[in-house]
């Protein structure tokens, strides 16, 4: 139940007008801390969910492939330029945002991450920092602005924080091919 209040009270203090203006006024706060606690916020109701709704997460999420990939889908959205610049400016996708980063990508996230394997996992990491360094070289070399709501050296900075990101995991995945688990159980 407190993960309830706690993620509750989280998806409320980002939906609050001061809080979702400053942190959508700067790009990479946007892409990089706004939309990902709304996942969070997401992932600590969903035990509530789950615990209110077994049957619903057994009969459609039984080996997590179908959550991970609504998690996906939802994730490779929200990291298209358009739908960025248009969570500013259209109020349907703004609030499409709210309602699909907690309860369509961070409800199946934690319903499904502990159900894959760990090569399901791997393949997830693995995929995501395809993703970012793809998405970091797009943000990084396009000579057009790509988002209309954002100067074009916020778009470098998104670009490079997202190739950030891109190594990071792939650091974690090294350490994860290079160092065995069982060691420290």
């Amino acid at each position: 139940m407190n993960q309830l209040i706690i993620g509750a009270l989280l998806l409320l203090v980002l939906a609050l007008p001061p809080v979702r203006h400053l942190l959508e006024s700067i790009m990479i706060v946007h892409m990089h801390m706004q939309m990902p606690l709304l996942v969070v916020a997401g992932f600590l109701t969903a035990k509530y969910m789950q615990e209110k709704l077994p049957g619903f997460f057994k009969k459609w999420n039984r080996n997590g492939l179908p959550g991970i990939l609504l998690f996906v889908i939802i994730m490779v959205y929200w990291t298209l330029p358009r739908t960025m610049d248009e969570a500013l400016t259209v109020p349907a996708v703004e609030i499409f945002k709210y309602v699909s980063l907690p309860f369509l990508a961070g409800v199946p996230l934690r319903d499904s991450w502990k159900k894959l394997s760990v090569s399901g996992k791997n393949t997830v990491f693995t995929g995501f920092t395809m993703l970012f360094f793809g998405m970091g070289w797009l943000y990084i070399k396009s000579p057009e602005q790509l988002c209309n709501n954002y100067l074009l050296v916020e778009q470098l900075t998104l670009g490079w924080g997202f190739v950030t990101m891109a190594v990071c995991m792939v650091v974690y995945l090294v350490y994860k091919a290079l160092v065995d688990p069982s060691e420290y159980e």
